[in-house]
């Protein structure tokens, strides 16, 4: 029997409350099962992030393979719906998925080896070649569309400012509204990956780079730079990222910086509603974009 690690336990608890917990309770025998239904032989230790367990696989032809169960949610439901668009296309490959539970079987990468492990400037070219490929999909039916949650966030921002006292918060909330609202009714329908950090790249035997854990959408690929400014933050560094991503994309400046300021909003709405308060940076980068015009 697969023993759930700690951690993810404690991650499940706190972000999913009961169904959290029921979810790690039934993992052992879920686990245990899938193992037995896909004719799969556990070959490693069994690996987590926040919200999956992955176990290192063999199935019964000798092919490597990793068994990826995850809480079904409204994040994790389209990621069998896109990995199966792309079909390997620069992301991970599925193998097999069960749409009760949402387990999937995935093709076997190097964990050990992310973009964590190069150059910041390095990485993001890397991360926008990525996104160039992924994002020429158009997204299939099925998935959340960035339209509707570009509404959603502007609905919750009249209720963000009311609980905020801060002036600059105040004024940044309303500076990034101002800037979805300019393109919220033109989303586009490209298939986004949403989440795409060098965290969630790895090595590959078949290519050097995929991405993984997709929390896919429909709409445009300016909503996906968020990342690759966010991770490994650096102020200097923000306006060059920026630019090496819409060149490689070959994206709209305008529309990609409303878009990333879409991303920034929806940030401090999580922070906010989360009582917590936002961070320098988030204010750093704003600026950052304002004063490159």
């Amino acid at each position: 029997m697969i023993e759930v690690p700690a951690e993810l336990a404690a991650s499940q608890q706190e972000y999913n409350g009961e169904a959290g917990r029921a979810f790690v309770a039934a993992l052992p025998e879920l686990t245990a099962d899938f193992l037995d239904r896909w004719e799969l032989t556990v070959d490693g230790r069994p690996m987590h992030g926040v919200a999956a367990l992955v176990v290192p696989v063999t199935r019964r032809d000798g092919t490597p393979a990793a068994l990826k169960l995850q809480l079904l949610d409204h994040e994790t439901e389209g990621e069998p719906i896109a990995l199966r668009h792309w079909d390997g296309d620069g992301a991970v490959r599925l193998l097999e998925h069960d749409p009760a539970t949402g387990t999937m079987l995935l093709e076997r990468l190097d964990p050990t080896r992310s973009l964590a492990r190069l150059d910041a400037h390095e990485s993001v070219l890397l991360i926008a070649e990525l996104l160039a490929r992924l994002t020429s999909f158009t997204a299939p039916p099925g998935l959340r569309r960035l339209g509707d949650m570009a509404h959603r966030m502007l609905e919750r921002t009249a209720r963000a400012q009311e609980r905020v006292t801060d002036p600059r918060a105040r004024r940044l909330l309303a500076d990034c509204a101002a800037a979805v609202r300019e393109v919220a009714d033109e989303p586009g329908d490209r298939l986004l990956h949403w989440d795409l950090h060098e965290g969630n790249v790895l090595a590959s035997a078949r290519a050097p780079w995929l991405a993984i854990d997709p929390k896919p959408l429909a709409g445009d690929p300016g909503f996906e730079l968020w990342p690759a400014l966010d991770n490994r933050f650096d102020a200097d560094d923000v306006v060059w990222r920026f630019d090496a991503m819409t060149d490689v994309l070959g994206l709209d400046r305008a529309r990609a910086r409303a878009w990333t300021y879409g991303r920034l909003l929806q940030n401090c709405l999580w922070d906010i509603e989360d009582g917590r308060p936002l961070d320098e940076h988030l204010f750093e980068i704003a600026r950052r974009l304002r004063a490159a015009g």
